[in-house]
C-alpha cells in the first residue's frame, strides 16, 4: 500500500513539477491534501502560480477544473447552481454550479460576502449541496483551491475562524528562486506548459489509495504528542482561541498521509513538527496586545514546538 502511494504522489509531483518550478514541498503538501480528502487555502501575492498550481493538478488527474473568481456582487448560487424553469416540460429542472468539479479553485475567496463565502461551507464539509431542498453529491476526488492576497485588504471580507477551521492547510508558493524563475521565462518562451501537460494518474487510483492512508500506523506516542501541541495553543498566554478538534485531526491524518508519501508505513514525530505549522496556525487567534508585540501565530506555534517533548518511541515495531 505504502509503494503504491508514494508512486502515485512521486507521479503527480513530477508531473505538476513542469509547470510550477521549484515548489515541490508546496506540490507535495498539496498532495497531502487530496489523500486526505481535505481542502486548502493559498495565501500568496498575485502571479507566483496559484492557479497554475491547481489546473495542472486536474490535468494530471484528468479530473474537472473550475475556476471561480470571487467578487462583491458574486451570489451563492453563482457557485452552486440554481433551480430555472423550463417552459417545454413545465418544470424546474437544476443547472449546476461550477462547484461540481474535482479541483475548485475559488480565486481571491475574501473578496466575496459572508454570504458568498459560505456556500463553500456544505461544499466542503459534506462533499454535496443542497439546493430546492434537495442534497446533490459533488464529485469525487473532491478539493477546493481557495486563495486570497495577504497584503491587500480594501474591500475584502475577511474569513471568519469557523470557515477557515474547514481547510486542512494553509499554504504559501511564494518567489521562486534565480535558477527556478530563469526556467519559467524559459519554459514559456514557446507557449505556456500547461498547454502540454497530459494526464499521469487515474483518479480512480487515487479513491482507492484515500481510504488505505488510515492503515498507516501511529505509535501512542505519537497521538499523545499531537494532543499536546493542540491543546498547548488553548492555554498559551498570547492565544485568544487555540487550535479546535478538528485541527488535531487535521494534524493526525496529514502526518498519514505525509508517511506514506515518503515512503513509510508508521508517523514520526518530524511529520508532525513538519506539518504543525500548516494544519494550526490558520486555526489560532492571537490576542490583540499580543499582535501589537509583534507576535504572530506561526512564531507562537514555533514556540510551542521548540518547548513540546519530542516522543522518541514512535517507530513501528
Amino acid at each position: 500500500m505504502v509503494a503504491s502511494v508514494r508512486n502515485l504522489a512521486e507521479t503527480i509531483i513530477e508531473n505538476v513539477e513542469k509547470v510550477i518550478v521549484g515548489k515541490r514541498a508546496v506540490i507535495e503538501l498539496t498532495v497531502v491534501a487530496l489523500l486526505c480528502e481535505g481542502h486548502i487555502l493559498l495565501e500568496d501575492v498575485p502571479g507566483v502560480g496559484k492557479t497554475m498550481l491547481a489546473r495542472s493538478l486536474a490535468a494530471s488527474l484528468g479530473c474537472v477544473f473550475r475556476r471561480i473568481q470571487f467578487t462583491p456582487d458574486l451570489l451563492p448560487n453563482d457557485v452552486t447552481g440554481v433551480s430555472v424553469f423550463n417552459q417545454k416540460s413545465q418544470d424546474f429542472e437544476f443547472r449546476p454550479g461550477p462547484a461540481f468539479a474535482n479541483i475548485l479553485l475559488a480565486d481571491e475567496v475574501n473578496r466575496a460576502t459572508p454570504r458568498t463565502q459560505s456556500s463553500l461551507l456544505e461544499c466542503m464539509g459534506e462533499r454535496q449541496i443542497s439546493v430546492d431542498g434537495v442534497a446533490r453529491p459533488l464529485p469525487r476526488p473532491f478539493l477546493v483551491l481557495a486563495t486570497q492576497n495577504p497584503v491587500e485588504f480594501e474591500g475584502t471580507f475577511p474569513l471568519p475562524e469557523a470557515q477557515l477551521d474547514r481547510f486542512l492547510l494553509r499554504l504559501s508558493i511564494g518567489y521562486p528562486e534565480w535558477d527556478d524563475e530563469r526556467r519559467i521565462i524559459v519554459n514559456l518562451r514557446h507557449g505556456h506548459p500547461i498547454d502540454r501537460l497530459e494526464q499521469v494518474v487515474d483518479a480512480s487510483d487515487l479513491l482507492a489509495l484515500q481510504g488505505a492512508i488510515a492503515d498507516v500506523h501511529v505509535d501512542d506516542s505519537i497521538y499523545d504528542y499531537v494532543l499536546h501541541l493542540v491543546r498547548a495553543t488553548r492555554s498559551h498566554p498570547d492565544i485568544a482561541l487555540g487550535a479546535s478538534p478538528r485541527g488535531s485531526l487535521a494534524l493526525f491524518r496529514a502526518a498519514q498521509a505525509l508517511a506514506a508519501i515518503r515512503g513509510r508505513d508508521f508517523v514520526v514525530p518530524d511529520d508532525v513538527k513538519y506539518l504543525a505549522p500548516f494544519a494550526l496556525a490558520h486555526r489560532l487567534i492571537v490576542k490583540p496586545e499580543s499582535q501589537l508585540r509583534g507576535r504572530s501565530a506561526t512564531e507562537i506555534l514555533s514556540s510551542i514546538l521548540e518547548a513540546a517533548p519530542v516522543p522518541v518511541a514512535s517507530v513501528r515495531r
